[in-house]
């Protein structure tokens, strides 16, 4: 068995000479709130799409649940998407929306459609139209409209976009309780890393059609967090020295550079033992990279707009 609810390889998307999806292979564990980061255009909603069910790969697997290629069909119902804008019905309640969706899923339960209201946050705009909703309300509920049938499988693509700060919040909010209280494997798609660094436990960066990185979150902060950068001419002269000093969360990233990611405040300290065993030092400083230019480089410089 996996330890991947979802798993792809391979996976490609082709419309005429153009590969909107280039031969991914994708790691989703059960239970991860998934970020899944590129820059528009970059083949996230394509991706989505083919995981979806929504449209068809031109080659490579689908594996989800334990199940691959014709068998998908039996766990697509496992499966809820909220792709591009909510498809709601302008004239109609929060309510009345979610109450047509039930149906649709032979449910008939006025419980059921309260607690999802509860749950996206909107039990209190009672009869009015969702064609007076804000963009926040709208997502919200969008979302209420995917969670119908208890899907252990969210994907959300791009939810946060064109939203203020507190819808951004709200939605986040949202996000951690569908994981922690029901339980779900949540997929999201972004262009802001800034955003989804707040929530996601795993990412998977992707620039024209190709995933670049698959990457935790603790791997990610400890690449953009704050560290001692130190330059010498032999790091391996280095080592024994904070081994003494009772370093122990620190790397060798290149030919010349060690990074240190505790202790920051002691980077004098680090100095003048290492100057006492003898080892030259070029350069020793505090440094750290913004989650955006760390995106930025990966996907090759700034965004033309």
């Amino acid at each position: 068995m996996s330890e991947y609810l979802l798993a792809t390889h391979g996976l490609t998307k082709q419309f005429g000479h153009h590969k909107a999806v280039d031969h991914v292979d994708l790691h989703v564990k059960k239970g991860s709130i998934y970020g899944f980061i590129g820059r528009n255009g970059a083949g996230k909603t394509t991706f989505l799409k083919m995981i979806s069910g929504l449209s068809q790969p031109t080659s490579g697997e689908i594996e989800m649940f334990g199940y691959k290629n014709a068998q998908l069909k039996n766990v697509r119902s496992r499966i809820s998407c909220l792709i591009e804008s909510p498809g709601l019905y302008g004239n109609m309640s929060a309510y009345d929306n979610l109450a047509v969706k039930c149906r649709l899923f032979g449910i008939n339960d006025k419980r059921y459609i309260e607690n999802i209201l509860k749950t996206v946050g909107l039990s209190n705009v009672g009869k009015k139209k969702t064609k007076h909703f804000s963009l926040g309300m709208k997502q919200r509920l969008g979302i209420g409209m995917a969670l119908v049938g208890e899907p252990d499988l969210l994907l959300l693509d791009e939810p946060i976009n064109g939203l203020d700060p507190q819808g951004i919040a709200e939605i986040r909010d949202m996000i951690f309780k569908l994981r922690d209280e029901q339980n779900m494997t949540i997929i999201i798609s972004s262009h802001i890393l800034e955003e989804l660094s707040k929530i996601a436990t795993h990412y998977g960066i992707i620039h024209n059609g190709t995933l670049v990185q698959e990457i935790t979150k603790e791997e990610l902060m400890q690449r953009c967090g704050e560290r001692m950068e130190i330059f010498l001419d032999d790091p391996k002269q280095a080592l024994p020295v904070l081994d003494q000093m009772g370093f122990k969360n620190y790397q060798v990233t290149d030919k010349n550079t060690i990074h240190i990611y505790e202790r920051l405040d002691e980077s004098a300290a680090v100095n003048m033992e290492l100057a006492k065993a003898g080892v030259s030092v070029r350069g020793i400083g505090i440094t750290s990279e913004e989650l955006e230019n760390y995106f930025l480089n990966l996907t090759g410089g700034a965004c033309n707009a």
